[in-house]
């Protein structure tokens, strides 16, 4: 199986349309609600579908249409838990028998061969996630158009290739598919979203270390505008309010400075061993000018029971003690073992106890893993008789990709993402007895450079007022015109000018 560096998926080479002989069987999932008519003209356009009809079935999850759905041609299950769209998708997915889940509107019309575009994908590699060529149209038979941000991002991308982290963004439920297994992997779809759970779903699908590949042959007409196309603000103003708590990467949407998110950016992992050189590692973590972290902490936890103890001389009173200390911080959870991914968190750092992390050791890592897509930043911390002391930054797509093939994992990602050194020192990581103390109160920083603001406006504008009344002075007319008052006049002018331009500095 060809591995992909990033998302660049050119060196991939599927097979002419109707040139091969596919051998996976396809489920072709409609989500749908009150909407028969659409049906009606979707699923018949599925049985003209050159993919052999022995390989592919057809499941529509009716949300709770009224009367139900009955469709010919097509399999429907009903929704019995929850109601939207992620809840349709998912109990339409769990019932497909498949080896690959295409994902399909109810108000969609294919070209005969679209199915089989799509398929020849994911018999190349089984990481795929296919994006069909969609184009908005009035009535059925025009030709269309795609959406402007689609037509933009394919565009400026090579058409995904080089886009990096970032592909998962044109992930649509309006046509996409994706091998069952890999569905699974990333954890099915969230049943608890009813708009934007293709563009969340395709973040964990990213995590999961997929390839997303538009595929221009596999073409396909939307019967009426999106719900975007009519209310793009609306839409963005509902999405937009749990998106932020599920997608890490938007990172505009991450503004606010203190507050705490369901899905990290950074999961932190701590070894637990001594309390002190525990806690020193984990509080810097979470002090630490990226914010958006939380820390697992790795320990026999399962060995602190409730029976009667000495408090001090407990054999495991350090264990104890930092499971009071975290207990109630909600950005620190407890492990038995390391977290085999930090998914849906795109990075993982992995730091010995002891080590403090300096008040922008994350954020920088972060960057510089972030300036070329690297998939392992390996940070030198000491070298002792034991041999080199590490932390590792991992990004969490780089290695579950890494993990579907046979091989050292650092290798492969290394191949496919690329890995660097850096220096512990370099990026402010001390050992607890030579780091700075956690000190400084981030509210209070900016209370006082809010304050320091408001006088350099009040200085600007006392500067505006008296260079204003400067170039009122030096414009009127000499008292007299005597040759040597003119003269005077004009030197005095001419520090007037002078005044003037050191006044237009300091504003």
């Amino acid at each position: 199986m060809t591995r992909i560096r990033h998302n660049d998926y050119g060196g991939l080479r599927p097979p002419a349309l109707g040139a091969w002989e596919p051998s996976l069987r396809v489920s072709v999932v409609i989500p749908a609600y009150n909407c028969a008519e659409a049906l009606g003209r979707t699923v018949p356009a599925l049985a003209r579908q050159t993919y052999p009809a022995e390989l592919m079935e057809v499941v529509v999850a009716d949300d709770g249409s009224e009367p139900p759905l009955d469709v010919p041609g097509a399999r429907v299950v009903r929704v019995a838990d929850g109601w939207g769209r992620g809840a349709a998708r998912q109990t339409g997915q769990l019932a497909a028998t498949g080896d690959v889940i295409h994902w399909l509107d109810s108000d969609m019309l294919l070209s005969d061969d679209h199915i089989e575009a799509h398929m020849r994908w994911h018999h190349l590699i089984d990481h795929a996630v296919v994006i069909g060529e969609t184009r908005f149209v009035e009535q059925p038979g025009e030709e269309g158009v795609q959406s402007e941000y689609t037509a933009k991002t394919l565009e400026s991308s090579r058409r995904l290739k080089d886009a990096g982290a970032s592909a998962y963004l044109l992930h649509t439920g309006a046509s996409s598919s994706v091998r069952a297994d890999l569905l699974r992997a990333a954890g099915g779809v969230d049943t608890s979203l009813n708009m934007a759970e293709d563009t969340e779903l395709g973040w964990r699908l990213a995590q999961a270390g997929a390839v997303f590949i538009p595929d221009a042959e596999a073409r396909a007409w939307h019967v009426g505008p999106s719900t975007v196309m009519l209310r793009e603000k609306e839409v963005h103003r509902h999405n937009w309010s749990y998106l932020g708590d599920l997608i890490p990467d938007l990172r505009w949407l991450r503004s606010h400075p203190r507050r705490h998110w369901r899905v990290p950016y950074v999961r932190v992992v701590v070894a637990a061993t001594a309390y002190e050189e525990t806690r020193a590692t984990v509080d810097s973590a979470l002090a630490g000018t990226l914010t958006d972290a939380a820390v697992t902490l790795v320990g026999p936890w399962d060995k602190l029971t409730d029976e009667r103890r000495s408090n001090l001389d407990d054999p495991l009173l350090d264990l104890r003690l930092l499971h009071n200390l975290y207990a109630h911080e909600p950005r620190v959870s407890f492990a038995e073992s390391v977290p085999p991914s930090a998914s849906p968190a795109p990075f993982l750092l992995s730091v010995p106890a002891g080590w403090v992390l300096g008040a922008d050791t994350l954020s920088r890592l972060v960057r510089h893993a972030d300036r070329d897509l690297l998939g392992l930043v390996s940070v030198a911390l000491s070298e002792g008789a034991s041999g080199v002391a590490t932390a590792r930054l991992e990004r969490t797509a780089a290695f579950a990709r890494a993990a579907l093939f046979e091989g050292a994992a650092d290798d492969l990602v290394d191949e496919m993402f690329g890995s660097e050194w850096v220096s512990g020192a370099e990026y402010g990581l001390a050992v607890a007895e030579e780091a700075e103390p956690l000190a400084g109160d981030p509210a209070k920083w900016r209370a006082l450079a809010g304050e320091r603001l408001a006088e350099v406006k009040k200085l600007r504008a006392e500067v505006q007022r008296l260079a204003a009344e400067v170039e009122r002075l030096s414009a009127e007319p000499p008292a007299d015109d005597r040759s040597g008052d003119r003269a005077g006049d004009r030197n005095g002018r001419g520090g007037l000018s002078s005044l003037i331009r050191l006044l237009r500095s300091a504003g």
